[in-house]
Protein backbone atom coordinates (compact mmCIF):
# COMPACT_ATOMS: atom_id res chain seq x y z
CA UNK A 1 0.00 0.00 0.00
CA UNK A 2 2.79 2.56 0.73
CA UNK A 3 3.83 1.90 -2.40
CA UNK A 4 1.04 2.73 -4.30
CA UNK A 5 0.51 6.00 -2.10
CA UNK A 6 4.25 6.98 -3.03
CA UNK A 7 3.94 5.88 -6.50
CA UNK A 8 0.43 8.48 -6.85
CA UNK A 9 2.33 11.54 -4.76
CA UNK A 10 5.46 11.10 -7.55
CA UNK A 11 3.22 10.77 -10.48
CA UNK A 12 0.67 14.24 -8.89
CA UNK A 13 4.04 15.93 -8.34
CA UNK A 14 5.91 15.36 -11.59
CA UNK A 15 2.85 16.80 -13.37
CA UNK A 16 2.97 19.79 -11.26
CA UNK A 17 5.20 22.02 -13.36
CA UNK A 18 5.28 25.58 -13.06
CA UNK A 19 6.99 27.86 -15.00
CA UNK A 20 7.83 31.43 -13.32
CA UNK A 21 8.88 34.34 -15.77
CA UNK A 22 9.77 37.38 -15.40
CA UNK A 23 7.01 40.12 -16.41
CA UNK A 24 7.18 42.10 -19.56
CA UNK A 25 6.18 46.08 -19.02
CA UNK A 26 5.99 49.19 -21.09
CA UNK A 27 5.50 52.78 -19.61
CA UNK A 28 3.95 55.47 -21.51
CA UNK A 29 4.24 59.08 -20.78
CA UNK A 30 1.25 61.25 -22.34
CA UNK A 31 0.88 65.13 -22.57
CA UNK A 32 -2.58 65.66 -24.65
CA UNK A 33 -3.64 69.32 -25.31
CA UNK A 34 -7.20 69.76 -25.47
CA UNK A 35 -9.17 66.70 -27.76
CA UNK A 36 -5.87 65.22 -28.86
CA UNK A 37 -5.22 61.69 -28.65
CA UNK A 38 -1.64 60.14 -28.06
CA UNK A 39 -0.15 57.81 -30.55
CA UNK A 40 -1.58 54.43 -30.79
CA UNK A 41 0.10 51.78 -28.06
CA UNK A 42 -0.09 48.46 -29.09
CA UNK A 43 -0.61 45.58 -26.08
CA UNK A 44 0.32 41.87 -26.47
CA UNK A 45 -1.32 39.61 -28.12
CA UNK A 46 -2.91 36.37 -27.19
CA UNK A 47 -1.93 37.35 -23.78
CA UNK A 48 -3.70 39.11 -20.74
CA UNK A 49 -2.00 42.87 -20.23
CA UNK A 50 -2.74 44.54 -17.37
CA UNK A 51 -3.47 48.33 -18.11
CA UNK A 52 -3.14 50.64 -15.85
CA UNK A 53 -3.44 54.96 -16.29
CA UNK A 54 -3.12 57.75 -14.79
CA UNK A 55 -3.76 61.66 -14.60
CA UNK A 56 -0.65 63.39 -12.82
CA UNK A 57 -0.94 66.89 -13.32
CA UNK A 58 -1.47 67.85 -10.33
CA UNK A 59 -3.85 70.29 -12.09
CA UNK A 60 -7.13 68.68 -9.13
CA UNK A 61 -8.21 66.17 -11.94
CA UNK A 62 -6.16 63.49 -10.87
CA UNK A 63 -7.17 60.01 -10.97
CA UNK A 64 -6.26 56.48 -11.65
CA UNK A 65 -7.73 53.21 -13.56
CA UNK A 66 -7.05 49.77 -14.58
CA UNK A 67 -8.08 47.07 -17.17
CA UNK A 68 -7.38 43.52 -17.87
CA UNK A 69 -7.10 44.11 -21.80
CA UNK A 70 -6.95 41.29 -23.96
CA UNK A 71 -5.58 41.68 -27.33
CA UNK A 72 -6.83 39.36 -30.12
CA UNK A 73 -4.76 40.46 -33.29
CA UNK A 74 -6.24 41.44 -36.11
CA UNK A 75 -10.04 40.95 -35.03
CA UNK A 76 -10.64 43.08 -31.37
CA UNK A 77 -9.86 43.77 -27.72
CA UNK A 78 -11.55 42.63 -24.55
CA UNK A 79 -11.10 44.38 -21.75
CA UNK A 80 -12.31 44.64 -17.82
CA UNK A 81 -11.47 46.86 -15.15
CA UNK A 82 -12.57 49.61 -12.87
CA UNK A 83 -13.21 53.43 -13.37
CA UNK A 84 -11.41 56.35 -11.53
CA UNK A 85 -13.70 57.50 -8.74
CA UNK A 86 -15.10 60.48 -9.44
CA UNK A 87 -15.17 62.02 -5.61
CA UNK A 88 -13.26 61.55 -2.85
CA UNK A 89 -15.76 59.06 -1.13
CA UNK A 90 -15.42 56.48 -4.27
CA UNK A 91 -17.89 56.30 -6.81
CA UNK A 92 -16.26 53.85 -9.12
CA UNK A 93 -17.49 51.53 -11.22
CA UNK A 94 -16.84 48.62 -13.64
CA UNK A 95 -15.65 48.70 -17.13
CA UNK A 96 -15.81 45.83 -19.74
CA UNK A 97 -16.47 45.32 -23.14
CA UNK A 98 -15.11 44.55 -26.65
CA UNK A 99 -14.26 46.18 -29.94
CA UNK A 100 -12.28 47.27 -32.66
CA UNK A 101 -13.88 50.70 -33.65
CA UNK A 102 -12.06 53.74 -32.93
CA UNK A 103 -12.92 55.73 -30.09
CA UNK A 104 -14.74 53.33 -27.83
CA UNK A 105 -14.21 54.16 -24.32
CA UNK A 106 -12.19 51.81 -22.02
CA UNK A 107 -11.03 52.81 -19.12
CA UNK A 108 -11.09 56.59 -17.46
CA UNK A 109 -8.10 57.37 -15.75
CA UNK A 110 -8.68 61.06 -14.70
CA UNK A 111 -11.82 62.47 -11.85
CA UNK A 112 -13.52 64.44 -14.06
CA UNK A 113 -14.19 61.45 -16.68
CA UNK A 114 -12.77 63.52 -19.44
CA UNK A 115 -9.44 61.48 -19.85
CA UNK A 116 -9.45 58.14 -21.09
CA UNK A 117 -7.85 54.97 -22.78
CA UNK A 118 -10.10 54.32 -25.87
CA UNK A 119 -9.95 51.88 -28.77
CA UNK A 120 -7.46 52.60 -31.56
CA UNK A 121 -8.21 49.79 -33.97
CA UNK A 122 -8.51 46.58 -33.48
CA UNK A 123 -4.76 46.55 -32.35
CA UNK A 124 -4.10 49.27 -30.30
CA UNK A 125 -5.03 51.63 -27.70
CA UNK A 126 -4.96 55.29 -27.45
CA UNK A 127 -5.11 57.57 -24.31
CA UNK A 128 -7.55 60.75 -25.59
CA UNK A 129 -8.35 64.13 -23.83
CA UNK A 130 -11.49 65.21 -24.49
CA UNK A 131 -11.54 68.38 -21.94
CA UNK A 132 -11.86 71.53 -24.03
CA UNK A 133 -9.77 73.53 -22.35
CA UNK A 134 -6.96 72.17 -20.77
CA UNK A 135 -3.51 69.78 -20.94
CA UNK A 136 -3.72 66.41 -19.10
CA UNK A 137 -0.13 64.64 -18.88
CA UNK A 138 -0.14 61.32 -16.72
CA UNK A 139 1.40 58.12 -18.07
CA UNK A 140 -0.08 54.49 -19.10
CA UNK A 141 1.89 50.88 -17.52
CA UNK A 142 1.25 48.03 -19.48
CA UNK A 143 2.29 44.66 -17.59
CA UNK A 144 2.16 41.21 -19.44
Amino acid sequence: MATVVAIITSIVVANATQTITTPNAAFISYNLAAGANSAPITPAGNRSVLVMGCCSDQSGDEGVGQVSLLRIPSAFLQWVGLETPTSSTGGTTITSGFDSNVGIHIVFIDLQHQVDIQVASADTIRVHNANASFTRAGNVTLIW
